[in-house]
């Protein structure tokens, strides 16, 4: 007699539970900054705070980059750096002590390799990186835009922002027609300068925005955590707004999962 018995087996997250989803995390490739000259890529906390955020809640999560290879965090975001300017970031440095997390920053698959259907979200992850391998970037246009027309949460935080400044959606319009948003702030950059006694970044995002016609560019108190969601669109300030966009994803996700 021929059984009827059929098994799988699923992805099970790190608190023994099975995944209620998959989430796509993209970052940028390392690349250099051609405003400072320093070696640049992603902001670690905007990584590993969102991380955190979809794991606890049970998703599986899949990071990408622009080209493929290994990554490289902003040096000023890792907490071991020698300037302790981010010393008090104790959930990546606990996410450094994980080799799993060695073994997601290596060997990435480029975002080209990846297809937007074996996925429930998509999230941008900022840092110095984004401002030059997303502006222009069309595959990365693409691909959010996919997401976002097939009405999945589309997730931009601080420097990744700059995609939005661009992408449109295939009507032609810009994604951010009629929207609501944020990004890293003028007065961020401003404050930024002046500390490092430098121009950092060869445009500011809140400028660029506030150019755009028929769109609400909105920024909180320098360095707060502030997220916004319009519609399937979810955008974070700063580095420290990771975490409270990975919140209204994983709440939108929910929300998308009719009760049983």
């Amino acid at each position: 007699m021929q059984s009827s018995i059929q098994e799988r087996q699923s992805y099970v997250h790190p608190h023994g539970a099975p995944a209620r989803g998959r989430i796509l995390m993209v970052a940028s490739s390392p690349s250099v900054s051609g405003q400072t000259g320093w070696p640049i890529g992603f902001w670690a906390a905007e990584l590993t705070h969102p991380l955190r955020t979809f794991e606890e809640a049970g998703f599986e999560v899949d990071l990408v980059s622009t080209q493929g290879g290994d990554l490289q965090m902003d040096q000023y975001s890792d907490p071991r750096d020698a300037s302790g300017y981010s010393a008090h970031d104790v959930i990546t440095l606990g996410y450094l002590q994980l080799d799993r997390f060695h073994a997601m920053l290596r060997s990435t698959k480029p975002l080209t390799e990846v297809n937007a259907s074996d996925y429930d979200a998509i999230f941008l992850v900022g840092g110095q990186g984004p401002m030059y391998t997303f502006r222009n970037n069309a595959d990365l246009q693409r691909l959010f835009v996919e997401f976002y027309e097939s009405g999945k949460p589309s997730v931009a935080v601080c420097h990744s922002t700059t995609l939005l400044l661009e992408a449109r959606l295939s009507n032609g319009t810009l994604l951010v027609d009629g929207k609501t948003w944020t990004g890293f702030a003028d007065a961020e950059e401003a404050y930024a300068d002046q500390a490092v006694g430098q121009r950092i970044q060869p445009y500011w995002i809140e400028t660029e925005a506030r150019a755009l016609s028929n769109t609400t560019f909105k920024v909180a108190a320098p360095f707060s955590s502030y997220a916004i969601q319009d519609g399937n669109l979810i955008t974070g300030q700063q580095q420290n707004s990771g975490a409270a966009a990975a919140e209204l994803t994983v709440e939108a996700l929910r929300s998308a999962v009719p009760a049983s």
